[in-house]
């Protein structure tokens, strides 16, 4: 591994004596006396990227034997509220994942450390992007997302539809066909997804930088459109929103009880180990349009705590974990697509080309710190909406507007 073993010359360089063996169960740090060994602490999910982490910590601690990687299981959308708790009372970690929205509120807490240095060379630029605020970069990039159309190919012959329209049309046949199964399925109140039917070239979240503090555009006439198009799938998915969370929804397509799916890379291999035979299309298109709707682009960030003492050890291993062995064999491992430029193959190639064809039609999330507020405020608007008759979407997205903008 060519990039691990020049990242190895420049961490062996470092003088750690006196320095810390990590902070997940001695306080945020506390030096351990007379050692010269460092134990980093990281916060990652299960299910993929633990097993990443395991096997880029082993790596890492093969080349530089007086450091070793500490996996503890916080799932992603929790690091950031926990590191807000034990952050200051010295039991967190020396390093955790988040997704880079919530870099507005770390920011602004004080809880994450800036990176100094062109660590970021190789990296491409939505990605780097994401990391950047006011001219200052804040962690490092370890994998790109969106969501498409997963479909089942021994349930769909051919292509999948290309329109909303369409996919009405083939799931109002399939279901009449197939009692018990579903044409298409998705988890309905989550606002991850849903910002699909309220996203244009013309209408994104925050405004076309994602920095409009003053509208949110998710109460504009063309937001109300699309959330009419949301709702007009419950034709096809006579379901409580309650009844669709992304565990069921999952669960429905990997047994091949679901035609179509929207979904993203972290099932790739869930989906492929159930035996489905699928494809990943862009989405479809909304009504009035011809072009794939517009998703949300994530990038997976690894923080450096600011509560460590373990600062530079810390930043090193981010380092380390921006190499291209790195990044190709996390897209190994979990499918999620690398930050830095590398031919996709292998296992889950097809898939991912599938995602990267969406990538045309994705937005990054915003980070401001409303975003902080949009997650639950819009998931509830739109399970509102998705349980409701169809009179009440204009109504629950100028509450959601201004819940959204409140003080």
């Amino acid at each position: 591994m060519v990039k691990a073993k020049r990242l190895s010359a420049v961490i062996l360089g470092l003088s750690l004596a006196a320095t810390a063996v990590g902070c997940a169960d001695r306080g945020a740090g506390t030096p351990e006396q007379g050692s010269q060994a460092v134990n980093l602490v990281v916060w990652e999910s299960i299910g993929g990227p633990d097993e990443w982490l395991r096997q880029a910590g082993a790596e890492f601690t093969a080349i530089n034997p007086d450091f070793t990687i500490e996996f503890v299981n916080v799932e992603l959308g929790d690091t950031t509220n926990q590191i807000m708790l034990d952050g200051p009372a010295g039991v967190g970690p020396d390093l955790f994942a988040a997704p880079h929205d919530r870099l507005g509120d770390l920011i602004a807490g004080g809880h994450i450390s800036p990176i100094e240095g062109d660590y970021l060379g190789n990296i491409l630029d939505g990605s780097r992007m994401a990391v950047t605020s006011g001219g200052q970069v804040w962690g490092f990039p370890i994998s790109a997302e969106t969501y498409g159309l997963f479909y089942n190919r021994d349930l769909i012959d051919g292509t999948p539809p290309r329109s909303f329209e369409e996919v009405i049309t083939f799931a109002r046949e399939f279901n009449a066909a197939n009692p018990g199964k579903f044409g298409f399925v998705m988890d309905v109140s989550n606002s991850y997804y849903n910002i699909l039917f309220t996203s244009s070239e013309n209408n994104m979240l925050f405004g076309p930088e994602g920095t409009d503090t003053t509208n949110t555009r998710l109460n504009s006439p063309e937001s109300a459109a699309g959330m009419q198009a949301l709702f007009s799938l419950r034709e096809v998915l006579p379901a409580a929103s309650g009844d669709l969370d992304t565990g069921t929804v999952d669960a429905l397509f990997a047994s091949g009880n679901a035609a179509m799916h929207i979904t993203g890379p972290w099932n790739f291999r869930p989906f492929t180990e159930a035996g489905i035979n699928f494809g990943v299309a862009t989405l479809p298109s909304l009504p009035g349009n011809d072009t794939p709707a517009k998703s949300f682009s994530g990038t997976r960030v690894m923080f450096v705590s600011a509560y460590t003492r373990n600062q530079e050890a810390a930043k090193l291993f981010g380092q380390f974990l921006l190499s291209y062995d790195m990044q190709r064999l996390r897209y190994d491992i979990t499918g999620a697509l690398p930050v830095v430029s590398t031919e996709l193959g292998g296992e889950f190639g097809p898939m991912a080309t599938g995602l990267l064809a969406q990538m045309d039609y994705a937005y990054p999330m915003p980070s401001i710190p409303q975003m902080g507020r949009f997650w639950d405020i819009m998931s509830a608007a739109s399970a509102n909406i998705w349980d409701g008759d169809g009179t009440n979407i204009q109504t629950e997205l100028d509450a959601a507007n201004a819940a959204i903008l409140s003080d």
